[in-house]
């Protein structure tokens, strides 16, 4: 009877073990996502006082920091606008920032910082001086190749006459393709390279590992005959192409540009501008095909315009932006 009793509170021990080890992932991973912080980079009006930051803890409800005035003011090129801030976190432990320098000129601006606060000289970087005619370079961004220890840089340009058929499709003068530039240092830059071209003005992408491939998120910008003025994703086995033909749209009956995209626990976010309507938007989905519009379960500090969305550890943030 003895060793009865020993059995049932072996296999009751066994069952109470097991149900631990089943919790113990999920509760993990609420640990490790609650000491993280998404952090969204910004700008208002025209980009002409520089980089504003906001935080959120759930990635629904973003408050600005430093009561919502500049981290940084932009110094370069002949019109100082910081537009379009683009921020990651660097093998190097930096955070690198790349934005838009001004409507007309053939180069970005780029920056680092340890603490997101204090930042490094601007740098001008000319990445389309070799092209006289090009027209702008328009919201860069930048990504870390893991693969070639080397950070990829890509924008939108115009170059009249390059892709002359859709020339006259798009706002005005300008017809974009998406073009790429690879750095080790931020010291010496490849040739500006294509980098998407499917046959119709394109801006504002950006990039995100999806398992072993990546996935692009862009803003058709054509506006005649039919204006699409919409978001598509675009996927690749490798960062620098070649990109698939865009997906289906992914907003809704309204123009959107400036797409920024994090994954939360399974499901992948995507924030952007709802221009027109001077507010911002947003789209959720597990799995890239089927998206749900959640724009009325989000709110940005008023006059937010185009950033990126990225992560720090709870620790930084307290240390960083503590009062």
């Amino acid at each position: 009877m003895h060793e009865l009793h020993n059995q049932r509170n072996m296999k009751k021990y066994f069952f109470a073990l097991l149900f631990i080890l089943q919790l113990a992932p999920a509760t993990l991973l609420a640990q490790a996502e609650s000491n993280m912080v998404y952090m969204f980079s910004y700008f208002k009006n025209n980009g002409e006082d520089g980089l504003h930051l906001a935080y959120s803890n759930d990635g629904l409800t973003w408050l600005a920091l430093k009561h919502d005035s500049s981290f940084v003011t932009p110094t370069v090129s002949k019109d100082k606008l910081m537009r379009d801030p683009c921020i990651i976190r660097g093998a190097d432990g930096l955070f690198h920032m790349v934005w838009t320098v001004s409507w007309q000129d053939r180069g970005i601006g780029h920056a680092t910082s340890k603490d997101l606060v204090h930042w490094s000289t601007l740098q001008y970087i000319p990445v389309m001086e070799h092209e006289p005619t090009a027209l702008n370079c328009w919201a860069p961004e930048v990504i870390y190749n893991t693969h070639t220890k080397e950070y990829m840089i890509y924008w939108a340009t115009t170059i009249p006459g390059r892709f002359a058929n859709t020339d006259t499709l798009g706002d005005e003068k300008y017809n974009h393709r998406i073009y790429y530039s690879l750095t080790k240092d931020f010291k010496t830059f490849t040739t500006a390279t294509l980098l998407y071209n499917k046959g119709f003005s394109v801006i504002d992408a950006t990039i995100q590992p999806n398992g072993k491939g990546y996935v692009m998120f862009l803003k058709n910008e054509t506006l005649k005959p039919v204006a699409q003025k919409n978001l598509h994703t675009a996927t690749s086995n490798t960062l620098t192409g070649a990109y698939s033909e865009p997906s289906a749209t992914i907003t809704g009956n309204y123009w959107a540009e400036g797409p920024t995209a994090i994954k939360i626990k399974n499901n992948w976010m995507v924030y952007f501008d709802k221009y027109t309507q001077g507010k911002y938007g947003a789209v959720t989905s597990t799995d890239l095909k089927v998206w749900k519009d959640i724009s009325d379960e989000i709110s940005f500090p008023k006059g937010l315009r185009h950033g990126t969305v990225f992560t720090i550890t709870r620790d930084e943030f307290d240390k960083w932006f503590g009062e």
